[in-house]
């Protein structure tokens, strides 16, 4: 899929495990684990955002678009 997640790199830059991130934003592990690891088919800009304030990052900093 030519979308890349970034959450781990971001999470790593910010010293964030994701039990922290999933009570920050409050969303489940399991949910934002299936982000991380790319296996998400959709994001909802609201989680975007949340994870973004949380992060402080911009959405360009978690996902990235790679052609194949």
């Amino acid at each position: 899929m030519p979308i890349i997640v970034n959450l781990d790199v971001m999470m790593a830059k910010r010293k964030m495990s994701l039990n922290e991130l999933s009570e920050k934003v409050e969303v489940t592990l399991s949910n934002l684990s299936i982000l991380k690891t790319g296996k998400a088919k959709a994001i909802r800009f609201s989680t975007l955002e949340s994870i973004c304030k949380a992060l402080d990052c911009q959405p360009g900093d978690i996902l990235e678009f790679r052609e194949e």
